[in-house]
């Protein structure tokens, strides 16, 4: 797990970058409209909906913002959506994948296409580096709700894979066929997650030096303050030196 603390420490950074809560509140209505569209607007019926649900509650989105995101899904003036999913190479080669809820391809593409050329990056095909990656489900809870050996314990009889606890919390991770039943009975001990979601995880982590990482978390800040992305995932390490020149 060398490179861990540092993926979760990019995470919370983009949460300070996106510091405009206009901004976040879009991203997390959008995603909120679309997951209603493709399934049922109860999040009870849908495990999509209710993550993201979850993602506004933990960073504070009003309650009729939510429900008005719900209610747009089955509007007339619903706008449409494309998910899509760009993979490409950073600085140092390191590599980046990015999630993408966009109302315009063309423009989407443009512009993170844009981004990677100036950062000395491409942006590749599909697949072109998802290979380095697990698709996999994460559950975080903060770390008053159990002990380490409790949070364990529960993680291994919901059918979970993995378990990370520290200061910062406990992330369980599960399989993309196992990790909603791991919610839900991780929800039934420990209550509501503050996090379930699917994620990207890197298999490995490249160290970079600091100039190199500078650019890279330039590049990731960029791509986080575009309205179309959603989620960026990379698979670099820099020094703690760097991570506390950047405030990070």
């Amino acid at each position: 797990m060398a490179g861990h603390s540092q993926f979760k420490n990019i995470m919370h950074r983009k949460g300070r970058q996106d510091a405009q809560k206009s901004k976040l509140f879009s991203k997390l209505a959008r995603e909120i409209t679309v997951a209603a569209k493709l399934g049922a607007p109860d999040p009870a019926m849908n495990a999509r909906l209710r993550a993201a649900m979850i993602a506004a509650r933990a960073e504070n989105m009003p309650k009729d913002n939510i429900e008005r995101a719900i209610k747009k899904a089955s509007g007339n003036d619903a706008e449409s959506y494309d998910e899509l999913r760009y993979e490409g190479y950073g600085p140092g080669g390191v590599a980046v994948i990015m999630e993408v809820l966009t109302d315009n391809r063309n423009r989407a593409a443009s512009d993170i296409r844009s981004y990677f050329t100036k950062a000395g990056g491409n942006l590749g095909e599909t697949g072109s580096v998802s290979f380095m990656f697990d698709r996999l489900g994460v559950i975080e809870y903060d770390a008053g709700k159990a002990s380490a050996d409790d949070m364990l314990e529960a993680a291994i009889e919901a059918g979970a894979d993995d378990v990370v606890s520290g200061e910062g919390g406990h992330e369980i991770y599960a399989s993309q066929d196992t990790f909603r039943e791991a919610a839900k009975a991780l929800e039934a001990r420990f209550g509501e997650a503050r996090k379930v979601a699917l994620i990207w995880k890197p298999q490995n982590t490249v160290a970079v030096d600091d100039d190199t990482g500078e650019k890279l978390l330039k590049l990731i800040d960029l791509l986080n303050e575009h309205d179309d992305v959603q989620n960026v995932y990379a698979n670099f390490e820099v020094s703690d030196a760097l991570m506390a020149k950047l405030g990070g």
